[in-house]
């Protein structure tokens, strides 16, 4: 099924100038980035981001990392794109990633984990909204 979803590479990937390495993972899968930037997200956008972790322990952790440089945003199509990069990406702690998944292969830590990726359809159209206006994304 042909999907649309939400793709952000964190402060640490891009310090680390691992931009290009996991854009080139992306579309050796044959996915489509449809809309990028590169931006250094406020703390009402990271706030909105990352929402549904409000009452977690971790959150003021995340909010301050995710805020502490810049960071790219994507928005990428595919036939099932979702959990292409979800599997693509790896588990959240990179410990327990895959060996061949972007967090297996430059991930530091559960909150360093260099990639983050939408979990459905609905949060990659809430997420993608955060950052991008509708005409701001290509359409093929």
């Amino acid at each position: 099924m042909l999907e649309r979803t939400f793709i952000m590479i964190k402060p640490e990937g891009v310090a680390r100038g691992l931009v290009g390495k996991i854009i080139e993972r992306i579309e050796g899968r044959g996915f489509e980035i449809v809309g990028l930037k590169i931006l250094k997200l406020s703390q009402a956008q990271a706030e909105e981001l990352y929402t549904m972790h409000k009452k977690k322990p971790f959150f003021s952790e995340l909010l301050n990392h995710i805020t502490s440089g810049p960071v790219i945003v994507m928005v990428v199509n595919g036939i099932n794109v979702i959990e292409g990069i979800r599997k693509l990406s790896g588990a959240t702690n990179p410990l327990e990633a895959d060996a061949g998944s972007i967090r297996g292969s430059y991930g530091l830590t559960v909150t360093k984990n260099i990639i983050h990726s939408a979990d459905g359809s609905e949060n990659a159209k809430r997420e993608s909204s955060i950052f991008f206006r509708s005409e701001e994304i290509v359409s093929y």
